[in-house]
């Protein structure tokens, strides 16, 4: 048995929690306790934080206790929403979720730039993860071992007909999600797009294993921007790096979110 999976079962508590972990941080840095936003947005690229902070839209959360990140709000769609810049990867993802619902979050929307398996459509273009394969090691903490994550099937329901009436082009499917960027075979590749696979990313598989395990609502969501570096001109994502597209996107899901809470 590898160790990856050795010694796992996922029923059994940590003895590690987050809020033994924020209360110590808030201890050492002589923070208040204070909620995060109710909806939240893990933003592993940055380029959404940094166009909210660049335009002066974003201001930090000074309450915000983790050791490893800085949270900032923003109105988004009328609401006032938080955000956690440059988690990338399935382990800082899930950690920061954590932290997040330990603190008042309530729905968690992470937004990703992924690349390119099975075409939908030319680059850039957002995909709806449904479920996601776990070729990352975070998830089987969570859950005993399984092909895919599968995302809540009403929140990706609710999230495609927000998105699909405000204008924007959605695919909804299913992602790839790796711990190893730099080691997408051809292989590896190919494996994936005879499952259907449309995107590969890093987060989501091990995003969907935590909430289905903790009961919480998350949603992740790949921003479809490049074929691994095959072609010229890739990662090219649009308009402030993505960010003008991501914005309304988010905002279409944010409004639905507050009507179905």
């Amino acid at each position: 048995m590898p160790p990856i999976l050795d010694n796992k079962n996922p029923s059994s508590p940590s003895v590690f929690s987050p809020a033994a972990l924020l209360r110590e941080a808030r201890r050492q840095k002589g923070l208040p306790v204070v909620d995060v936003p109710p909806l939240c947005i893990l933003d592993p690229d940055g380029d959404i934080v940094r166009s909210l902070r660049r335009n002066g839209s974003a201001k930090p959360l000074e309450g915000w206790p983790c050791y490893h990140t800085q949270l900032d709000t923003f109105t988004l769609g009328g609401h006032v929403a938080g955000i956690v810049g440059c988690a990338v990867g399935a382990p800082f993802a899930v950690l920061v979720a954590e932290e997040l619902f330990a603190s008042g979050c309530r729905m968690l929307v992470s937004v990703t730039s992924a690349g390119q398996i099975t075409p939908a459509g030319s680059p850039p273009y957002f995909v709806i993860i449904d479920r996601a394969l776990r070729d990352e090691g975070t998830s089987y903490h969570y859950a005993a071992p399984s092909e895919y994550a599968e995302a809540d099937p009403q929140l990706v329901a609710a999230a495609s007909e927000a998105v699909r009436k405000s204008g924007h082009h959605v695919v909804v499917g299913s992602s790839w999600t790796t711990d190893a960027p730099f080691r997408e075979t051809s292989e590896a590749i190919q494996s994936a797009r005879s499952k259907g696979v449309l995107a590969v990313e890093m987060e989501a598989a091990a995003l969907y294993t935590f909430a289905r395990a903790a009961g919480v609502r998350v949603l992740c969501l790949a921003h479809v921007t490049n074929t691994m570096g095959q072609t010229a001109q890739d990662f090219e994502k649009g308009e402030m790096d993505g960010a003008a597209e991501a914005l309304t996107v988010l905002g279409a899901i944010a409004d639905r979110a507050s009507d179905r809470s």
